[in-house]
């Protein structure tokens, strides 16, 4: 992943920390993922805040000049929404959908 885009990451975690998102992650797939460079996960407290962050985020990322590919007119209600913006790939999830498919476990690199 580029300087650039670790720094567009960074700002859009910042973002959805600054709107309630707990426990917000990036992580750098470029390495093992052909199709993304990084992921950012955040957790939510329920689906209006899911909702709430989803419609905010968008606005931030058309600040920031990131393209969309699957912008919804209403953010999923079960619970983990997934922003597709190219090379970096949103995750908001409730609690128990993090705890659930743990994708950190999945895509981050054990420490040596």
């Amino acid at each position: 992943m580029t300087e650039e885009r670790r720094l567009v990451a960074d700002q859009i975690a910042a973002f959805i920390e600054d709107h309630k998102g707990s426990d917000v992650t990036v992580i750098d797939v470029s390495g093992d993922c052909s199709w993304a460079d990084c992921f950012i996960i955040a957790t939510v407290n329920s689906v209006g805040h899911l909702k709430g962050i989803a419609h905010e985020l968008w606005g931030e990322l058309n600040r920031l000049g990131v393209e969309v590919n699957n912008r919804h007119k209403n953010p999923s209600s079960d619970g983990w929404e997934l922003i597709d913006c190219g090379d970096i790939v949103i995750h908001l999830m409730s609690a128990e959908f993090r705890e659930f498919y743990a994708l950190e476990k999945l895509w981050q690199k054990p420490n040596r």
